[in-house]
């Protein structure tokens, strides 16, 4: 009943920005948290931003500043401000929503900086 659906990504130059999105329609509940994830080549996975129902928000110290978390609850959507991109910012962008005891995660979107 829930599939996270991810749109935004793509190729960018350096400097510039990108607004990721992650929405799942289909759900009659607010997620408890969701957040975005990335996934850069040979790297493990990190936790970029999250953002809990009452709009408390983290950063990864890396992306601090020049990305921004939000959240449209009536519609189970997050959003990813991506400003000042770098190279070092290229990977593989995951959406992820917990709620209660579940858990789930979108298929990824890839984001590529370009120097």
């Amino acid at each position: 009943q829930v599939q996270l659906v991810e749109s935004g990504g793509g190729l960018v130059q350096a400097g510039g920005s990108l607004r990721l999105s992650c929405a799942d329609s289909k759900t009659t509940f607010s997620f408890n948290s969701m957040a975005w994830y990335r996934q850069a080549p040979g790297k493990e996975r990190e936790r970029v931003a999250y953002i809990f129902t009452g709009d408390n928000t983290g950063y990864a110290h890396s992306v601090k500043g020049p990305f921004t978390i939000s959240r449209d609850n009536a519609k189970n959507t997050i959003y990813l401000q991506m400003n000042s991109l770098t190279p070092a910012d290229t990977a593989v962008y995951y959406c992820y929503a917990a709620h209660q005891y579940q858990t789930w995660w979108s298929q990824g979107t890839q984001v590529t900086v370009s120097s």
